[in-house]
């Protein structure tokens, strides 16, 4: 981990924190919520002893990024900025691209927005979601879902970031990345209402709780909530590219008890083939037996072995 190089590079309007190592075809690795570049310290070191450039920033809104005040200011159009100016900084012309969670749905918008930057994909958890034009993203959420479902929670501003501050910053930690409940976080009473492991599964360590809140306890958590109040302005925004593919080679894991894997409609989107009809550059679905939503840190060395094994392809 010493190895690791930290820098802070201007783009698109924003400082942003970026993590890397190694040198050889480069890796951009893309987190999700509630985490930060350290969710892919696993995945860094291993892809470096590959022979590979690993790069793992802090997306904007999280740990030693800029945090905009603004929930318009986190559409993928600025995520993707944030990112083509990182590359252009860094003088990168292509790279292989891993996202999960909300890494994972930036990196769809990536490959649709600017395939040419990109070599090859690798998404975890969350799977690609075509632009509904007759109804809003949010507005299908709540139809399906209803309003404790925790995006909809998420969505007036001050609700969840009193949930999150109810109790310290490493307890709400610790609550979010040990959930192996595969159902959708249905949480009319909040966050706070969830169970708190004793002990911490082998896959995740006090030093690691501790790195992840003391960069929230630094920037609180309205950052990260403000990807999810943007989804309805992307979705209005995103209009021109519906009916758009993402023709970039792809390859897609998920564990068989992550919340999104078991939402309404999502096996049946993945394995009935309308995956393969919007991601036509599909070439594989992995489908890991007892690994929950935070699977790259829980099945650390299986993703990294996974990610190596379809980049190297190319």
């Amino acid at each position: 981990m010493e190895e690791i190089e930290h820098s802070t590079i201007a783009t698109n309007g924003i400082n942003m924190h970026v993590a890397s190592i190694g040198s050889g075809p480069p890796v951009l690795f893309l987190h999700g919520f509630p985490e930060l570049w350290y969710s892919w310290r696993h995945q860094l070191l291993f892809l470096a002893s590959k022979g590979f450039r690993a790069i793992a920033p802090d997306l904007r809104g999280f740990g030693d990024s800029d945090v905009p005040p603004s929930p318009s200011s986190y559409t993928p159009f600025h995520i993707i900025g944030d990112l083509i100016g990182l590359l252009d900084h860094l003088g990168i012309d292509q790279v292989f691209l891993v996202g999960h969670d909300w890494g994972a749905m930036m990196a769809w918008y990536f490959c649709l927005f600017r395939p040419d930057r990109v070599k090859a994909l690798v998404n975890l958890s969350v799977h690609y979601t075509p632009r509904n034009p007759a109804i809003s993203t949010l507005s299908v959420i709540r139809k399906l879902l209803g309003d404790d479902f925790y995006i909809c929670k998420f969505q007036k501003p001050g609700v969840a970031e009193a949930d999150f501050g109810s109790v310290d910053t490493a307890t709400m930690m610790k609550k979010f990345l040990t959930i192996r409940d595969p159902r959708p976080p249905i949480i009319p009473n909040g966050f706070k209402t969830l169970k708190t492991p004793e002990s911490l599964p082998p896959w995740l360590t006090e030093e690691d709780i501790d790195y992840f809140a003391s960069k929230f306890e630094k920037t609180g958590f309205t950052g990260g909530l403000n990807y999810y109040r943007a989804f309805d302005l992307t979705w209005e925004l995103t209009g021109p590219w519906t009916g758009a593919q993402i023709k970039v080679p792809a390859k897609f894991v998920v564990g068989d008890l992550d919340m999104v894997y078991n939402s309404p409609g999502a096996k049946q989107y993945i394995h009935g083939g309308r995956f393969k009809k919007d991601v036509p550059l599909l070439e594989e679905v992995v489908v890991i037996e007892g690994a929950a939503h935070f699977i790259n840190q829980e099945k650390a060395d299986e993703i990294s072995a996974h990610i190596y094994d379809f980049i190297n392809k190319f």
